[in-house]
């Protein structure tokens, strides 16, 4: 493909354009900050916000209608009905995904190292779901151990596939995330974990690597191409990574400071007051663009938020995890819009279809941080938007990605509805 024609394409996929209608503002918009005026020794007045209560801004978020919750019944069956898509649909090397299916608008996918990004991104996935599930069928077991092979064997083989694009970073995270519960499930053999546990440090060290000059990471790198991408950091690409990271820490693995405070540190530069992020950082100079509104963050803000609270930051609160939950369940018509439509950033503010399971996703890694006692209602809405999604196959998918759509949806579905399972 001409390097021109593979540009037009990624602009159309991913950066994002201001292609749908605006909307008039919601009620549901944060109040203005309090702004204190204080004169400096030499007379000159300067302007400081005062946020006593960080929640203030969140006091009129709005909350989800009652629902009838879904049984524990209908959960499990759900989450059968997936875990055979994903043994049925697995590749006979053990991987999940393939680039064999295509439309006229493709996401911009240097060959062939993109799609070994995408295609060890959605095998960590799956990897992950199945572990998770718990299901000990001969059949899974079968499945999950082939794709433990793959993925042990490929992993660390995977590099970037070009200058300007680095799908790598996706497959590195979630690939520490699935690493990380294979080496519980293998605590018993000795030989395989210490396999496991050196695949874990060498992608820790991949991170590192392509950490953006600036903190953080991002999966493009158009400004310069460079050996450290000189690109912008993306919000949620940087929280999906430190999330990953922290599961790795707090296994016993040694994690750069300095790689973690700037990944935060890139993350809270893209925090607005009510706990929304930006997109990424090139979008610093337009916080009231449709896709850095409230509703444009629903799917970034649980898994920045997470990703803030796992390294210690004492402004996510458990009431700021509930009130984005409530948000996003609330909301959840604005990501419902944007579902399964082929162009991205093509909704309302500015949302993509694949924001949808990546959203649910960290909501329901998010759950886990509350009392257990308090995770009930939460645990409801979630299962209830999530079964009714269930496709007649017993796949989830939210945008015609490649054929790793109904891979990674499914998968990202299941991580979510174990969630959803009332504690023992």
């Amino acid at each position: 493909m001409p390097r021109w024609l593979g540009m037009l394409w990624m602009m159309a996929a991913t950066v994002v354009m201001p292609v749908a209608p605006a909307l008039a503002q919601e009620p549901d918009q944060p109040a203005s900050p309090q702004v204190a005026v204080e004169a400096t020794p030499d007379g000159a007045a300067v302007e400081e916000v005062v946020v006593a209560d960080p929640l203030r801004f969140l006091r009129d978020a709005p909350k989800p209608k009652p629902i009838t919750p879904p049984s524990p019944g209908d959960i499990e069956a759900a989450i059968r009905r997936g875990v055979d898509f994903m043994v049925a649909i697995q590749n006979p090397n053990g991987s999940w995904g393939s680039a064999l299916r295509t439309k006229a608008l493709n996401i911009y996918a240097p060959v062939p190292g993109a799609h070994d990004g995408y295609r060890l991104a959605t095998t960590a996935l799956g990897i992950w779901a199945l572990i998770d599930v718990g299901d000990t069928r001969p059949e899974v077991i079968a499945a999950l151990d082939k794709a433990e092979a793959h993925l042990l064997d490929k992993l660390p083989e995977l590099k970037r596939s070009s200058a300007d694009v680095l799908y790598n970073v996706w497959a590195h995270a979630y690939g520490i995330q699935a690493l990380v519960r294979m080496r519980e499930r293998h605590k018993e053999d000795e030989v395989r974990r210490a396999r496991i546990d050196e695949v874990i440090r060498q992608q820790i060290a991949e991170l590192v690597k392509y950490e953006t000059v600036g903190g953080g990471w991002s999966y493009y790198d158009f400004r310069l191409g460079s050996k450290k991408p000189g690109g912008e950091s993306f919000s949620f690409t940087s929280a999906t990574v430190l999330v990953a990271l922290a599961e790795a820490r707090d296994a016993g693995f040694e994690v750069p400071e300095e790689i973690s405070r700037r990944g935060v540190e890139s993350i809270k530069r893209q925090q607005k007051p009510d706990f929304s992020y930006l997109y990424a950082e090139y979008l610093w100079s337009q916080p009231m663009r449709g896709i850095n509104r409230p509703q444009g963050s629903l799917a970034r803000s649980p898994a920045c938020n997470l990703a803030l609270r796992m390294w210690g930051d004492e402004q996510i609160t458990d009431d700021v995890v509930k009130i984005w939950l409530d948000w996003l369940y609330a909301k959840n018509a604005w990501l419902d819009i944007a579902r399964k439509r082929p162009r991205p950033h093509e909704s309302w503010y500015e949302n993509s279809g694949y924001f949808f399971y990546y959203g649910h996703l960290y909501a329901g890694l998010c759950i886990e941080l509350l009392p257990v006692e308090e995770r009930g209602h939460f645990q409801a809405h979630e299962a209830d938007i999530l079964l009714n999604l269930q496709e007649k196959d017993g796949s989830w998918w939210d945008y015609p990605l490649y054929d790793y759509h109904q891979q990674y949806g499914t998968a990202m579905a299941l991580i979510t509805l174990h969630r959803c399972r009332a504690a023992d």
